[in-house]
C-alpha cells in the first residue's frame, strides 16, 4: 500500500493537514522545529499505536489540546484512523469508519519502517534495540508470529512470578516445560527469518556500502548458548534466576550482531558509513515485507542530510529507486536533495512520467506544495 491522503488535527506543532502523497516519492524540507519530523511521526503513529520520539501520549497533542487525530487514505481507498484523547485516556480506532479494538488491527493494513538520527541505537541501544527492528519485519512477514510472541510473554511473566514469588519447583517446572517448547518455537521461526534477512542484505550493501559489502557477516544469537540445550541452561542457571527473580535464558534473550572482520561493525564504520549500513539492512527488510505480499512498506527518512555526503546520497538515490514502497524524506535543505532530483531528471529525459516525486515545503507547522501538481487542503 502507499499511502494517498494524510489528515491530523491537533497532532503536535502541525496545523491541520489534510494533503496528498505520490505513491513513490515524496520530500519535504524545512528549518528544524518546522514540522518536518512531525509529519514522519504522524504515519509512524498510524503503523504502530506509538510514536517514535516519545512515551508520552500527552506530547502528540497540540498545545493546549487534549485529543488529536491521525487519519490515512491508502492508494485502493482504505481509510485507516486513531484518535487519543489524551484526559481520559480512551483511543478510537477505525478502518473503513468501523470501530476496532486492537492497534494491530492497523498494522495488518500498514507497515511503517524508519529511519532517523536516533536509529543509530539499533547499534549502541542493546540488544532491546535490535529485537525491536527484527521482529517488527516477523510481525508482517511471519504472520503467526504476533500470536506466537503474546502466548509466549504470558507464559514467561507466569515463570518470572514463580522466580520472583519462590514457589513450590513443581508449579516452576510445569512453567518452565512450557516456556521452554515455545522459547524453542520462537527461535526457530525467527532464525529462519534473519537468515532471510542475511541473504537479502548484501545486494543493497553492494548499492550503498559497495567497499564493505564482502566483508560484512551477521551472527544471530538465539538467547541461551549454542551449545546447550535450554533446559539444561535453564536448571544450571537456577541459583541465579532465583536471586534475581527472572528467567535469563530464552527467545527473549536472542540478539544479532553486525560485524566486519569479526569486529563490531560499528567501531570499524563511520556515522556516515553506519547510516548507510541501516538503511541496507531496513531496505532489506522492507523488501522481505513486501515480498510476501500482505502490504507493501512505506519508509520513512528523517533528515537526509545529516551524517552522508552527496556521493552517499547519490548512492541512496539509486537504491531507493529499486525499491517498490513509497519513501518519504526530510531535509532541512532543498540543495541536499539535488542529487536525487538530479538523477529523477535523468529518469525523466529518458521519457518517464515527469510527475514522479511530491514536494512540500514546512514553516511553521504549515505544509505547502512546492508545485501546483500537488493538492492541498
Amino acid at each position: 500500500m502507499s499511502v494517498a491522503k494524510l489528515t491530523t488535527y491537533n497532532f503536535r506543532n502541525l496545523s491541520s493537514v489534510a494533503i496528498e502523497l505520490h505513491p513513490k516519492l515524496n520530500f519535504f524540507v524545512g528549518d528544524n522545529g518546522s514540522g518536518k519530523s512531525s509529519l514522519l511521526e504522524a504515519i509512524f503513529f498510524i503503523g504502530h499505536g506509538k510514536s517514535f520520539r516519545t512515551t508520552k501520549l500527552e506530547h502528540l497533542a497540540s498545545y493546549e489540546s487534549d485529543n488529536f487525530v491521525v487519519s490515512i487514505k491508502d492508494d485502493n481507498d482504505l481509510q485507516l484512523g486513531l484518535s487519543k484523547n489524551i484526559d481520559s485516556g480512551v483511543t478510537l480506532i477505525k478502518i473503513n469508519g468501523e470501530r476496532h479494538a486492537r492497534l494491530s488491527e492497523l498494522a495488518k493494513n500498514i507497515a511503517v519502517q524508519i529511519v532517523t538520527p536516533e536509529s543509530f541505537k539499533l547499534f549502541f541501544g542493546g540488544p532491546k534495540e535490535r529485537r525491536r527492528f527484527i521482529d517488527l519485519g516477523m510481525f508482517h512477514v511471519k504472520h503467526d508470529f504476533s500470536k506466537q510472541w503474546r502466548e509466549f510473554n504470558r507464559v514467561l511473566k507466569q515463570r518470572n512470578a514463580c522466580l520472583r514469588n519462590h514457589l513450590d519447583n513443581s508449579t516452576l517446572n510445569y512453567w518452565t516445560t512450557i516456556f521452554c517448547q515455545l522459547s524453542e518455537s520462537v527461535a526457530q521461526i525467527r532464525s529462519k527469518y534473519v537468515a532471510d534477512l542475511i541473504a537479502e542484505l548484501p545486494y543493497w550493501l553492494a548499492i550503498l556500502l559497495p567497499n564493505i559489502a564482502d566483508k560484512v557477516t551477521v551472527q544471530y544469537l538465539q538467547g541461551w548458548p549454542q551449545k546447550k540445550i535450554l533446559t539444561e541452561a535453564l536448571h544450571d542457571s537456577h541459583e541465579r534466576e532465583q536471586t534475581y527473580g527472572y528467567t535469563l535464558y530464552g527467545a527473549h534473550k536472542f540478539d544479532v550482531k553486525f560485524l566486519i572482520a569479526k569486529q563490531a561493525l560499528e567501531s570499524q564504520l563511520s556515522r556516515g558509513q553506519q547510516k548507510l549500513f541501516l538503511l541496507a539492512l531496513t531496505f532489506a527488510q522492507a523488501k522481505l515485507i513486501a515480498r510476501v505480499k500482505r502490504v507493501k512498506p512505506i519508509l520513512l527518512i528523517d533528515d537526509i542530510g545529516a551524517e552522508l555526503d552527496s556521493k552517499s546520497r547519490h548512492a541512496l538515490s539509486n537504491a531507493t529507486s529499486k525499491l517498490d514502497c513509497q519513501v518519504v524524506i526530510t531535509a532541512i535543505e532543498e540543495s541536499v536533495l539535488q542529487p536525487f532530483l538530479n538523477d529523477l531528471s535523468v529518469i525523466n529525459n529518458k521519457g518517464s512520467d515527469n510527475n514522479n516525486y511530491h514536494m512540500f515545503h514546512v514553516k511553521h507547522g504549515v505544509i505547502l506544495p512546492v508545485n501546483n501538481s500537488v493538492m492541498i487542503e
